[in-house]
Order: C-alpha cells, then structure tokens, then sequence
C-alpha cells in the first residue's frame, strides 16, 4: 500500500470510496457529453427545449446511476452475471413475439410507461457473463477447443435473435465485444485467425456468387454493396446521406464554418443530424480541430479504462472493465466510419453525443461498473 493509500484509508468508508473514484474518468465523460448538448443546440436551430435539455437530463439521471453504482461491490456484478444474461435473452425473445415495430424494425418492447431496447442491455450483459466465465475457468483451460465453444455459444445465441429483428449493427457489435473479451482473457490467436479467415472466404464466395446460378444475395442487396462502394451510383436515393455526410465533414475544412453556421445541417441537407450523423456538423462547424478534440476525448477514456484494467488484480474486475471500454470503443468507431463512409450505415448513435435516452443511460451505468472495479480494486 502507497502512502497517499494509507492515509486514505484513515477516511471513513463512505467518503474514501468518492475519493477511490476515477475522476479523470468522471470529467472526460462529462465533457464529451457537454459537446453533445452544444451540437444538439445547434441543429435544433438555437432551441435548447427541443434536443438539448432534454439530453441534460437523462445525463444527470444517468451521470447519478454512475456515481451510485460506483458503491456497488464488485461481487455483486459477477454474482448477477448469470442472471443478467438470461433476462437479457428472454427479453430480447419478448421483442420477436410481441415487440413494436419501428422504421421497419421489431427491436423495442414497452414495459409499462417504458420503452426498452434488450439489445442495448445484452451488451452489457454479454461483457458481465463473459468475464465471470473467464474468472470462473482455469488459465491452462482458455485455449482448449470444448472451452472456447461455450463462450461462442454464449455470444452466438443472443445474436441469432437480434438478426431476427433485423439489427446487422448490434450483431455485429456483440460478436466483436465477445471478441474483445476473449482475446484480453487469453485466447489463442489461431483462433481469431481462423475466424478473419472464413470470414474472407465468405465474402469472396458472396462476391463471386453474383450473376450465377447460385447466387447467394439478392439483387438489391448486391445494389446496396454497390452503393456502399459508390455512393454516387445513386445520389438521390442509397447514397444520399453518404454523400451529404461527406459533404459536411469537407465543407468544415481545418477550423470549421463556425457555430451554428454549417449550412448542410441549417438548410436540412444532412439526414439525422441530431443522431446517427451529428458528427458531420460537428466537424462541419469546428473543422478538423473539433472533430479530432472529440476523438482525444474519446481515446482518453479509453486510456483510463484500460489502465484501471490492467492494474486491476481482481480478474473479473479487469476483464469487465475492458469490455465495458470495447463496447464504448466500438460505438464510436463505427458511428466515425459510417459517416465517412468506411462502412454501411447501420444506425449506430455516437456515443455521449447522439440524441437519446436508452443508449446513453446504459452506457453510462456500463461506466458505474468501470468506476465499481476502480473502486473496489485489492489496495
């Protein structure tokens, strides 16, 4: 035990436990969710009722909820792991039954005056079974075949019913969380290779099936691959929030149009400005510095995440911890390349910033675990 430790310890338990916080953490979080109200001013034309205040509140709710499970032992979180899992599957079941229909998708189910998205909370439950699985198994076991076939399972089964709803995104986001998890655990890489290799295979037998007998995707499909590819294939119809994206993220140039002043997002050109797409007005209005102040903001978050973890000697601790930062890295990561159009849209929010409840409030109790681990770590 250090000295600052030690004399920390001479603190009532109560107060030591707010002093034990991850405050870096705590200011990072709030700062990039600062970012996102002032966006959410802005594309709502000056009009803070409309996105922005009612962004604040579910960010002092949820900013609360962190703190709180903060003081949450660490047991706590893998004796639940279990269970939490479970009633994460049977809600996500509920949604294929009896769930609402919304743009085409069946991914939400009211529960009272609440409407819950189970495949935002099976991200979370997938990182909490995973690492009490791997806190539970024995080191020299990880890389055995029958071993590594349960936690495939594990991820694979929640998967099947979100590509039911239909969600590629959220699929996609567990299969490479659960991938996350099992590479910090110890898995051998010979298996991630052989996964990226049939994963190639795949695709080219997709490409190469195109036109024949036995072609595997439908037409449209293919024409959504080739919009994807050249957005202005079709300028006025697949490829057109591609290409307005892209065309706000060009227009802020190094420092940006200024303040309110992004003229693809105040004359309605740019689709989903206050969700999926607000990060081409933020770099149309701030330019390259305010789109990559963001991305510091995140990275740091990232850094204090994973230098919890890995000075964490609780095993489940740490495992969960960097699943929680994997989940928050993929969010980000993939909203980035969507907008850009490194890849297919897919609907995912940016993270903290994005309009809406159901993402950042879970997000944010994913951090109240981080802060649990941080704060209840051996000393």
């Amino acid at each position: 035990m250090s000295y600052l430790d030690y004399q920390v310890a001479q603190v009532p338990t109560g107060i030591r436990k707010i002093l034990y916080l991850n405050w870096p953490l705590v200011f990072l979080l709030t700062a990039v969710s600062s970012i996102g109200f002032l966006m959410l001013y802005s594309v709502a034309g000056g009009d803070g009722s409309r996105w922005a205040e009612p962004q604040m509140y579910r960010f002092a709710i949820g900013m609360a909820a962190m703190i709180g499970l903060a003081f949450v032992p660490i047991w706590f979180w893998r004796g639940i792991s279990v269970f939490a899992y479970v009633t994460c599957l049977l809600l996500l079941v509920a949604v294929d039954l009896v769930g609402e229909i919304g743009m085409g998708a069946q991914r939400w189910i009211e529960i009272g005056p609440i409407r819950l998205q189970p495949s935002e909370l099976m991200k979370i439950s997938m990182v909490l079974i995973l690492a009490a699985y791997y806190d539970w198994l024995d080191l020299s076991k990880v890389s055995r075949p029958l071993w590594v076939l349960i936690p495939v399972l594990l991820i694979l089964l929640p998967v099947g019913l979100i590509l039911a709803q239909p969600d590629l995104g959220t699929s996609v986001m567990l299969v490479a969380g659960g991938a996350i998890i099992m590479f910090a655990a110890g898995v051998s890489l010979w298996y991630f290779g052989v996964i990226v290799g049939m994963v190639v295979g795949l695709v080219t037998t997709v490409l190469k099936s195109r036109g024949t007998d036995w072609q595997l995707l439908r037409d449209y499909q293919f024409r959504r691959i080739d919009t994807f590819l050249d957005p202005s294939a079709d300028p006025l119809g697949a490829g057109y929030n591609i290409m307005q994206s892209q065309i706000a993220l060009g227009s802020g140039g190094w420092s940006g149009r200024g303040f309110m002043q992004g003229t693809q997002s105040r004359l309605n050109f740019l689709p989903e400005k206050h969700t999926d797409f607000i990060f081409t007005v933020l770099a149309e209005e701030f330019g390259f510095i305010g789109a990559s102040s963001l991305l510091t903001l995140y990275l740091l978050i990232l850094g204090f995440c994973l230098y919890s973890a890995l000075t964490n000697r609780d095993r489940f601790a740490s495992l969960m911890t960097i699943g929680i930062a994997g989940t928050f890295f993929l969010y980000f990561a993939i909203n980035m390349a969507t907008v850009m159009g490194m890849l297919p849209a897919k609907g995912s929010p940016l993270p903290l910033v994005s309009y809406g409840g159901t993402a950042m409030i879970i997000l944010l109790l994913g951090f109240g675990m981080v802060q649990s681990a941080h704060v209840h770590r051996p000393r």
